[in-house]
């Protein structure tokens, strides 16, 4: 059964009310479904994340809802350096939203009414040490939920889901579709969640919005770059050190040009409010084969933020150009220079200001307090939907900073307020997305 959501200022308020008595009524049971997600491990890497999905799915349908469950081919998955994924879609048309003879995925006429898309990632950095909470206990203390991924962001598989739930039972809407998207690369860089989705013509939403934070709109983001650097030298005995070339010594004066150039990028800054400048990190190293050998092979990783100003291409040169240089000043080393990620940042879209005032709007009444629109120095799977000209924003269940919620460190946690308060916003926002102009 459908019905017209009313456009009448005091009907539209008494709608709100009533969505978030709903989801109120029903908070312990989404509270209790996170914890489920929490419980189901999806380190990446390994990135093992298809028994997630499957979990997931069936969770999904003791709401009635259906998840299609699309599974990446393994020989991909295995050439990315994963081991499964499976990625999800739920899809809900109201009303005239469904078209006669309309295939999955395909874009709906203006008349129909917007397809607006929720995703969430589920794939996360292993836990790591230094927990006081089992990272996959989901246990909850003082009004925080612990667990790896409670925060960043099997929590906006909850907060999707519910708020699309409570538009469903209190709006009854007739216009439009939403799209859950659920998803298991991000860490990766997303190509094989969203971006494969969106390759494989299994969804083309009007508008998006992916998992974030309470406290604010994302419009804009940085870019990513990741590189793994191989140094080549030659192994020798400890006791004859000269017989050999020491790789190590030859990564230790590329990681230190590497690192004077954060020196230099604090002077490059961002006009985006949010962003500051670009950065780089060598988040890994590896080598050697024991105390008494000289190492003939070191690798590392690095991560270089582009913000949005910054032309991608040029920055990379750049980075292979300062390892080329730096390495030609040790005698004997040879090295190799591999892209792992090249992320775009993400700029504001036209056709994002709706999905912005709603936020803010409904953000403002919840948590009693203004709801910035900005950027943030992280890289997301929103810039896969924007570089289609999906236009989209980044808001969820989330804390007013990254260290707030530990999000990749010990005892992540969220604050179950702020999940109940997102969950409000999200229904409301959907609400007006999905009624007919007037």
């Amino acid at each position: 059964m459908t019905a017209t959501i009313p456009t009448d200022h005091n009907d539209r308020q008494a709608l709100y009310q009533q969505l978030d008595a709903w989801v109120d009524q029903h908070f312990d049971e989404q509270v209790a479904f996170l914890q489920e997600l929490v419980r189901v491990p999806t380190d990446t890497p390994p990135g093992n994340n298809a028994p997630h999905a499957r979990r997931t799915a069936e969770l999904l349908q003791a709401f009635g809802f259906e998840a299609e469950q699309h599974t990446v081919p393994e020989d991909e998955v295995k050439a990315y350096g994963m081991q499964s994924i499976t990625n999800l879609i739920v899809r809900r048309r109201y009303g005239d939203g469904t078209a006669p003879g309309q295939l999955p995925g395909q874009q709906q006429s203006q008349s129909q009414g917007p397809t607006i898309a929720l995703n969430a990632h589920g794939d996360v950095v292993p836990p790591g040490e230094g927990w006081s909470h089992d990272p996959y206990g989901a246990e909850i203390e003082d009004g925080f939920l612990y667990g790896r991924a409670a925060a960043v962001s099997k929590s906006d598989f909850s907060t999707f889901t519910f708020a699309t739930r409570a538009l469903e039972a209190v709006a009854r809407p007739a216009h439009g579709a939403v799209e859950l998207h659920f998803t298991y690369d991000e860490e990766f860089g997303g190509e094989l969640g969203p971006g494969w989705l969106l390759r494989q013509g299994l969804t083309r939403p009007d508008l998006m919005v992916a998992a974030g934070f309470s406290y604010e709109v994302v419009t804009a983001h940085n870019g990513c770059l990741q590189m793994e650097v191989t140094v080549h030298g030659r192994m020798a005995h400890a006791a004859i050190p000269s017989t050999g070339v020491d790789a190590l010594q030859g990564a230790v004066h590329i990681l230190a040009a590497l690192y004077q150039e954060n020196t230099r990028y604090q002077a490059i800054t961002s006009e985006v409010p949010g962003i500051s400048h670009p950065y780089l990190n060598v988040g890994r190293i590896e080598g050697g084969t024991n105390t008494n050998v000289v190492p003939g092979k070191v690798v590392f990783k690095l991560d270089r933020r582009m913000i949005p100003e910054e032309n991608p291409a040029e920055v990379e040169a750049h980075i292979r150009a300062l390892i080329a240089a730096a390495a030609a000043q040790v005698p004997g080393i040879q090295i190799e220079i591999r892209r792992l990620l090249l992320a775009n940042a993400m700029r504001p879209l036209p056709g994002n200001a709706p999905l912005v005032e709603a936020i803010q709007t409904h953000g403002g009444t919840i948590f009693g307090q203004e709801i910035p629109a900005m950027g943030t120095p992280l890289y997301t799977d929103v810039r896969l939907y924007a570089e289609r000209g999906i236009p989209g924003v980044i808001y969820g269940a989330g804390p007013r900073t990254v260290l707030e919620s530990n999000a990749k460190r010990a005892d992540e946690r969220l604050r179950l307020e702020d999940l109940r308060g997102a969950t409000k916003v999200m229904a409301r926002s959907l609400l007006d997305w999905l009624s007919p102009a007037a």
